[in-house]
């Protein structure tokens, strides 16, 4: 029975993992924008933290942001 709870609990975390996948590009506003390169430059990758200075913002919203617009794979 803990198996059955626990495949129904991965089979969740999938489809909340595939919506959250089609919102590929995250709207950030340019004030948003600058305090949070302000705030990395501060305190490093500190998600949290900084999602804590923009009201509406996640932690993974911001991480996904940098992520995706300062990536450094070279």
């Amino acid at each position: 029975m803990a198996d059955s709870e626990h495949s129904s609990s991965n089979e969740t975390f999938t489809y909340t993992q595939e919506e959250t996948s089609e919102e590929t590009k995250l709207e950030f506003s340019e004030d948003e924008e600058t305090l949070i390169i302000r705030m990395f430059n501060l305190v490093g990758e500190r998600w949290a933290l900084i999602a804590g200075r923009i009201p509406g913002r996640t932690a993974e919203e911001i991480e996904k942001y940098w992520t995706t617009r300062f990536s450094t794979s070279e």
